[in-house]
C-alpha cells in the first residue's frame, strides 16, 4: 500500500501532467496562430469539419442561382474560372485561407484583399496542379514522388512542379491575371461569410488609411471558446504513475488517481458505456496494473550517447542535422558551380527541415527518459477497447512501444536466475539478433556460439554499434546480450529484471483453426507438435505455384504470398490482395500485367482455401450470418467472450465525402450531420477480425490471472516475462488455447448471439490439447 506522502506525491505529479499538456496545448495552438496556420489547431479543425458541410451546399446554390440571371463578366468569370473546380475542393481551400489569415498574429494578414487574393491564388495553384496532372499524368506522379516530399510548403510544391514541367514539350499554365485572383477569391470568401455568419468585414483605421478586415463575429468566438474549454480538459499528459493505479471495478473509475475526477480515460474506449463487464476482466487489468516498471540505466546511457552524437539506429531517430557544404572558392565567377552548390544545399535544407518531424517518437520518449530515469520504479494503467484488448493509457514507457521503447523498460521487481531463466535468456538474444523463424535448439546454439559478440556489444555499445544496429531488433538485442554477459559471461548478477518476450504464429489462423477444428491450418500454424516451426507461407506459395504465369516462377517464394496469409484472418479482399501480388513482383524486378495479377490472386485463394479449409469457410460463414442479422434488423453485433467481457460491435454509416487536393492533400468532408443507419459492409468485414482479437484477449486474461505472483506485460497478443517465469507463462497461454476451445464452442456461442439462420462450419479433427506440447505455439 501506498503511504500518505506517496499518495501526496502521485497527486502533485497528476496536477504536473494536467498544467504541462494545458501549457502545451496552449503553447501549440500559439505556435500555429504565430505561423499562421490556425486551421491545424484544435478549434481550427474543428471549426472546419462543421462548417464544410454547409458551405458546399451554399456554393452549389449560389452557382446554380447565378448562372441562371449572370451575363457579361460575371458569366465568363463563372465559367472560366470558378466552374473549373469543384465545389468541395474549393470550399476546403477557402476555408483553410480564412482560418490562416483572420486568426494569424499578424494582424495585416486579415486584411480583405490579402485573403481574397491568397483564396484566388491557393484555387488557381490546385488548377494548375490539376492541368499538369492531366496532360502529363505519369511524369506528374513521378515529379511528385521525387520532389514533393522535400519540399516545404504547398507554393514550394506549385513552384518546383510549375519550373520542372516548363522544362517538357507542353503548353504552358496560362497564369491568371492578379484581378481575377482577387476576384475568384472574393466571390468563395464571401460564400464563406454568407453561409456561416463566423466572419464580417470591418474597417480598421491606420495613420495613412483605412482597412477592411475579416474578423470572426461573436457567434463565432463563443463557438472557438467552448472547442478550446472541451480540448482543455483532455489535454493531460497521460504518462506512467508513481503508485499503484486504482482499481477498475463496475461502479469507479480506475487508472489516475485524478480519473475519478477528469474522466479523460474509461474503462472501455471509444465503446458503448456499459454497467458492468465479467469479473475476470476486471481482474485481469487490475493485476497487471499492479506490475512494477523501471527503466533500464545502461540503454538509457546508450541512448543519450547516441542522442549527443546525433546517430540514428533503427526506430531510435534524434534530430540529426546536415551541415550545408561551404561555398566554393569559384561561386562569384563559375555559374555552374554556383548552381551545383546551390542546389546541394536546397537538398540538405529540404531534409533539415524534416528532422524535426521524424524525430518526434524518440524526442517525446527522451523526455520521458529525463523525467523517470531517477526514479526507482513506476506503475502502468490500462483499459481495453471495446474488443476487450488491453492497452496501456500512458503514451510512453511501456512495453506496447518501438524497438527502442520495448528496451527502455525493465520488470521493476528483479527475479533470481535458475538454469530455465539462463535458456531464455538464450532464446532472447538470438530470437532479437533475427532468428525469430529458427528452431530452439538453433536459437540456443547460435547464443552460446557468439559469447565474443555479445561481450564485445555489451562492453561496447558505441565502438561495437555497426556489430549490433544490424540486428531485427536492434535495441532489444542490446538489451538482451547486456543481461546475458553480467549473468552469463562476467557472472556479476544473480537476478533478472529483462522482459521476454513471446509471440503467436499467425495469431488470427491459429484462432480460426481453434474455431472450426480445423487439424491441416493448426498444423501449418503451430498449435500441434512438430520439430520445427512451420511455414505455412511457404505451404501456400508451392501450392500456388503451378497455377500462376511461368514467368513467375524464377522470383516466386513465400515472400510473394505473406501478406495475402498474414491479412487473411483480417478479411482482406480481393482487391488488396491485388496490389499486394503486385508489389511483391515489382520488387524483385517483374512488371506484371492486370490479368497476370489477377491470375496469380486467384491461384493464391484457392491454395488458401485448400490448405486452411477450417478459416475460409468459417470467416465465409461469419460474413453470410452477419449481413442476414444486420438486414433483420440488428442495430448492432454483440457476443460475449470466454473471459467474460461483452463486446458491443456498433458500425454505423457516416455521411462523409473524401476530397483529394492536389497541394494541400485528403480532406474528409462531413456532408450531413448524424449517422445514416447501420453499415453493413463494414459490419461484414469487421466482424472476423473483431471476434479474434476479442478471443486472443481472452486467452491472455485466462493465462494472465492464473500466473499469481508472477510479473507479466502484454503487446497485443504478446506476452512477456522475466525469464524466470517464462517456462509458467509459456505452459499458462497453452493452457488457455486449450480451455477455450475444450470448453467453449466459440462459434456456436457466437451463432446463439447473433440469432444465425445456419450452423457454423466444422472441420472436427482438432484435439485442443494438443496445444500443450507445441513447442512453437508461442514462441
Amino acid at each position: 500500500m501506498p503511504t500518505p506522502s506517496q499518495i501526496d506525491e502521485e497527486f502533485l505529479f497528476e496536477r504536473k501532467l494536467i498544467d504541462g499538456g494545458l501549457e502545451k496545448f496552449r503553447k501549440d495552438t500559439l505556435k500555429l496562430e504565430k505561423a499562421s496556420y490556425a486551421s491545424a489547431t484544435v478549434y481550427g479543425s474543428s471549426s472546419i469539419e462543421n462548417l464544410l458541410p454547409i458551405f458546399i451546399k451554399y456554393i452549389k446554390e449560389k452557382t446554380a442561382k447565378r448562372l441562371k440571371n449572370a451575363s457579361g463578366h460575371r458569366l465568363h468569370l463563372l465559367h472560366n474560372f470558378i466552374l473549373q473546380i469543384d465545389p468541395e475542393s474549393a470550399a476546403a481551400i477557402a476555408s483553410k485561407i480564412v482560418f490562416d489569415k483572420v486568426f494569424s498574429y499578424r494582424k495585416e494578414e486579415s486584411a480583405v484583399c490579402k485573403i481574397t487574393e491568397s483564396c484566388g491564388r491557393a484555387i488557381e495553384a490546385e488548377l494548375q496542379m490539376r492541368y499538369y496532372e492531366q496532360i502529363k499524368p505519369g511524369l506528374f506522379n513521378a515529379l511528385k514522388k521525387s520532389y514533393w516530399h522535400m519540399s516545404k510548403g504547398t507554393e514550394s510544391k506549385r513552384k518546383s512542379m510549375q519550373v520542372l514541367m516548363q522544362k517538357q514539350d507542353i503548353d504552358p499554365w496560362v497564369a491568371w491575371t492578379p484581378a481575377t485572383r482577387v476576384k475568384v477569391g472574393g466571390w468563395y470568401v464571401d460564400a464563406l461569410c454568407e453561409s456561416s455568419g463566423w466572419f464580417e468585414v470591418l474597417p480598421f483605421y491606420t495613420r495613412n488609411r483605412t482597412e477592411n478586415r475579416l474578423v470572426p463575429t461573436e457567434q463565432f468566438i463563443k463557438h472557438k471558446d467552448e472547442i478550446v474549454k472541451i480540448a482543455e480538459l483532455f489535454s493531460p499528459f497521460s504518462w506512467p504513475m508513481l503508485i499503484e493505479p486504482n482499481d477498475w471495478t463496475p461502479t469507479n473509475e480506475g487508472g489516475y488517481l485524478l480519473n475519478q475526477l477528469t474522466r479523460c480515460h474509461d474503462f472501455v474506449r471509444k465503446g458503448q458505456p456499459l454497467p458492468v463487464q465479467g469479473k475476470l476482466i476486471y481482474e485481469f487489468i487490475n493485476g497487471i496494473q499492479k506490475v512494477k516498471y523501471t527503466l533500464n540505466p545502461w540503454i538509457v546511457e546508450v541512448a543519450e550517447t547516441l542522442e549527443q552524437l546525433q546517430r540514428g539506429v533503427g526506430k531510435f531517430r534524434p534530430i540529426m542535422y546536415t551541415e550545408i557544404p561551404p561555398k566554393p572558392a569559384d561561386i562569384d565567377t563559375n555559374a555552374e558551380s554556383k548552381k551545383r552548390w546551390k542546389r546541394d544545399a536546397t537538398k540538405i535544407n529540404n531534409a533539415n527541415a524534416q528532422e524535426f518531424r521524424k524525430s518526434c517518437r524518440t524526442r517525446m520518449t527522451m523526455n520521458f527518459v529525463k523525467e523517470f530515469k531517477n526514479k526507482p520504479y513506476y506503475y502502468l494503467c490500462f483499459s481495453c477497447d471495446y474488443r476487450g484488448r488491453i492497452y496501456p493509457i500512458p503514451t510512453v514507457g511501456s512495453t506496447q512501444d518501438t524497438d527502442f521503447g520495448k528496451a527502455l523498460v525493465r520488470a521493476g521487481d528483479e527475479s533470481p536466475v535458475t538454469p530455465d531463466a539462463i535458456t531464455w535468456l538464450k532464446f532472447e538474444v538470438a530470437t532479437c539478433y533475427g532468428l525469430d523463424k529458427s528452431p530452439m535448439q538453433e536459437r540456443l546454439d547460435w547464443t552460446a556460439n557468439n559469447h565474443n559478440l555479445i561481450e564485445q556489444v555489451a562492453t561496447d555499445p558505441i565502438g561495437c554499434l555497426p556489430a549490433w544496429e544490424i540486428a531485427e531488433e536492434p535495441f532489444r538485442f542490446l538489451a538482451a546480450a547486456r543481461e546475458y554477459y553480467e549473468i552469463v559471461i562476467a557472472k556479476t548478477r544473480t537476478t533478472t529484471g529483462l522482459w521476454i518476450s513471446i509471440d503467436a504464429t499467425s495469431s488470427g489462423l491459429q484462432l480460426l483453426a481453434g474455431m472450426s477444428s480445423d487439424l491441416s491450418t493448426a498444423k501449418l500454424t503451430n498449435c500441434v507438435p512438430s520439430d520445427r516451426p512451420q511455414d505455412a507461407y511457404k505451404v501456400v506459395a508451392e501450392a500456388a505455384k503451378p497455377h500462376i504465369p511461368q514467368r513467375f516462377w524464377k522470383v516466386w517464394d513465400r515472400k510473394n504470398v505473406k501478406r495475402i496469409v498474414m491479412t487473411l484472418p483480417y478479411s482482406a479482399k480481393f482487391q488488396s490482395n491485388l496490389t499486394y501480388i503486385r508489389e511483391g513482383l515489382v520488387e524483385k524486378g517483374i512488371e506484371p500485367t492486370t490479368e497476370e495479377v489477377t491470375q496469380t490472386v486467384r491461384a493464391v485463394r484457392k491454395a488458401m482455401s485448400e490448405i486452411f479449409p477450417g478459416p475460409m469457410k468459417t470467416m465465409a460463414w461469419i460474413e453470410k450470418e452477419v449481413a442476414k442479422a444486420i438486414k433483420r434488423g440488428m442495430t448492432e453485433i454483440s457476443w460475449v467472450t470466454p473471459s467474460g467481457f461483452r463486446v458491443v460491435q456498433r458500425l454505423m454509416k457516416k455521411d462523409t465525402e473524401t476530397v483529394e487536393l492536389k497541394l494541400l492533400g485528403r480532406c474528409r468532408v462531413k456532408v450531413g450531420t448524424g449517422e445514416l443507419g447501420v453499415d453493413l459492409n463494414h459490419h461484414k468485414n469487421a466482424t472476423s477480425p473483431n471476434l479474434i482479437h476479442s478471443i486472443d484477449s481472452s486467452m491472455l486474461a485466462l493465462a494472465c490471472t492464473k500466473a499469481k505472483g508472477v510479473d507479466v506485460s502484454l503487446i497485443h497478443d504478446c506476452i512477456l516475462a522475466k525469464a524466470t517465469d517464462m517456462t509458467l507463462m509459456s505452459k499458462l497461454i497453452r493452457e488457455a488455447y486449450k480451455e477455450i476451445f475444450t470448453n467453449h464452442n466459440v462459434l456456436k456461442d457466437f451463432a446463439k448471439a447473433i440469432n444465425a439462420e445456419e450452423e457454423p462450419p466444422y472441420v472436427g479433427d482438432l484435439d485442443p490439447s494438443l496445444v500443450t506440447e507445441s513447442t512453437y505455439f508461442f514462441c
